[in-house]
Formats: structure tokens, C-alpha cells, sequence
């Protein structure tokens, strides 16, 4: 099937920016190859935004690195969900 962006670290940025919303049903074409580098590039990106660190002032940006915390955690449940083969 391959990867929606063309590769795994430009799919889990498009994830993280909102652009593509994981679910079951679009890892039904993937090998298990290529849940496993989607995981791992999901969980660098995440690594990186949780290092960020916004002003305490800045509420826009607070809550802009929230949504993507929030949306790169559900692409990650949904990953392992998908490797431990639970439905």
C-alpha cells in the first residue's frame, strides 16, 4: 500500500499537523515492517514536540503543541493496537 506522504517520517508529520488522521482501517494495507517504522518515527516526533517548550504566556502556541501531543498519543494507541493484533 505504502505510506500516505510517501514516507514514514512524512506520514507522522502530516499526523502531527493534522493533516491525516490514523485509524485501523488505514493500517489494513501495511506490513508489519511498516507499522513498526510509523511507530518509531510517531514516537520521535513526539519526543521533539514534548522538548518544546512554549512561553507560559503564549496560550496559542500551548495549545497548538497540546493538539499535536493529543493527536501524535491516539496514532500511537492505534499503532500498538494494530502490532498487538487487537481489534
Amino acid at each position: 500500500m505504502g505510506y500516505m506522504g510517501g514516507s514514514a517520517p512524512a506520514m507522522a508529520n502530516q499526523i502531527a499537523e493534522g493533516y491525516f488522521l490514523l485509524n485501523k482501517n488505514s493500517l489494513k494495507g501495511f506490513a508489519p515492517g511498516e507499522i513498526a517504522a510509523l511507530r518509531q518515527e510517531l514516537e520521535k516526533i513526539q519526543r521533539d514536540v514534548r522538548a518544546e517548550t512554549p512561553a507560559q504566556d503564549d496560550a496559542l502556541a500551548n495549545q497548538a503543541r497540546n493538539r499535536k501531543i493529543a493527536r501524535l498519543s491516539s496514532a500511537l494507541q492505534v499503532v500498538q493496537q494494530q502490532m498487538t493484533g487487537r481489534r
